[in-house]
């Protein structure tokens, strides 16, 4: 046989491969919600989000004087950014981090410490320009 022709075989076969595979993840990804994190800003949220959350006592006041929204919260920590040049990542036990994202079309910086077994927000304040 020919190379050309094994050639044609050849990246006929990959090319289905990479289809599907590229249909099988996408299907994956959206029944399931899981997504792939390489980067240190997404695994650092996802692992902060991994966990179960507190609230400082005045970050409950703005959630009871309804100035932020615990659904403000999770969006902050899904699309947020997290600061790590201001962040405090060698701390032990715990971790503290600043995630810079819009709440209520408002730029917030929240102060979160990420420890082992639990994440606690301690401050979501504006952001100053």
């Amino acid at each position: 046989m020919p190379f050309i022709k094994r050639l044609g075989f050849y990246l006929f076969g990959i090319s289905i491969g990479i289809i599907f595979l590229a249909f099988f993840f996408k299907k994956k990804t959206e029944d399931t919600g899981v997504y792939f994190c390489y980067f240190p800003n997404c695994r650092t949220l996802k692992d902060i989000r991994s966990k179960p959350m507190y609230y400082s006592d005045l970050v409950s006041t703005q959630l009871l004087n309804k100035q932020i929204d615990s659904a403000d919260i999770v969006s902050l920590l899904t699309r947020g950014d997290v600061n790590f040049g201001n962040s405090d990542t060698k701390s032990v036990p715990c971790k503290t981090y600043l995630v810079e994202g819009i709440v209520n079309n408002k730029e917030v910086i929240a102060t979160v410490k990420n420890c082992r077994r639990k994440a606690t927000i301690q401050s979501i304040l504006p952001a100053s320009n």
